[in-house]
């Protein structure tokens, strides 16, 4: 079980809480508790009521959208040192998607109780996080802009180059580094259907940057992404 040093120096790393101090980061750490999912377990539900949100120790968890004939959508794939479920820290409005583990997940939860407690006794702390997630919303919207300009081949490169930044944080090497995701997950990530994803990851293959395989790829030569982004 992790200690509450430990989970704060977790916290620390999450950009939400990017501009706490440490005694702030002390104070949030005292409410969280320990979390362990299995591999392949929905953490919560589309629809589920909103009382607590995630940061992850270790492990993969992807957030996905339903539809009503049965597809999924992914939306974020998360590992260690990203936060899901966020806004429960604020309100009480139902979940906006499902999160499910890839692989078994240990996480620490924070309750939306104890941290509004906690935005009450320490009203900069509520400061702070607005600060912090301000500038998370400025940096979806600039993403998002981008997006709308750039090409599926564009797209797909810059998911490839954010997954492998995310392994390389967890220990991979500067080449050859291994994903655990589909082509669907990727398209979806892309915003752009599996056939142009896949005849892109196709060109990439042929190119040597990557090789493919039943629910994983292997990216051989990461910088060569970067020649594919405009």
């Amino acid at each position: 079980m992790a200690t509450v040093e430990e989970s704060a120096a977790l916290l620390g790393q999450v950009p939400v809480f990017e501009t706490l101090a440490p005694d702030d980061l002390q104070h949030v750490a005292e409410v969280a508790v320990p979390r362990r999912f299995a591999a392949h377990q929905v953490i919560f539900r589309e629809g589920d009521a909103s009382n607590t949100c995630y940061v992850v120790r270790s492990g993969h968890a992807r957030a996905i959208r339903e539809h009503a004939d049965g597809r999924a959508i992914a939306l974020a794939h998360f590992g260690p040192g990203d936060i899901f479920g966020e806004l429960a820290m604020f309100d009480d409005e139902r979940r906006s998607a499902t999160v499910e583990t890839l692989d078994a997940v240990d996480a620490i939860a924070i309750l939306g109780g104890d941290m509004r407690r906690l935005l009450r006794e320490h009203p900069d702390l509520a400061v702070k996080l607005v600060i912090a997630l301000g500038r998370r919303l400025r940096a979806a919207n600039e993403r998002l802009a981008r997006q709308s300009f750039q090409s599926v081949q564009s797209r797909v490169a810059v998911v490839l180059g954010t997954l492998v930044d995310q392994a390389r944080s967890e220990g991979a090497g500067e080449r050859d580094v291994p994903l655990r995701v589909t082509q669907a997950d990727i398209a979806q990530l892309a915003g752009s259907s599996r056939e142009s994803a896949s005849r892109f990851l196709a060109v990439l293959e042929r190119a040597g940057v990557l090789e493919q395989g039943r629910g994983r790829l292997t990216v051989h030569d990461p910088e060569a992404l970067a020649k594919y982004v405009f």
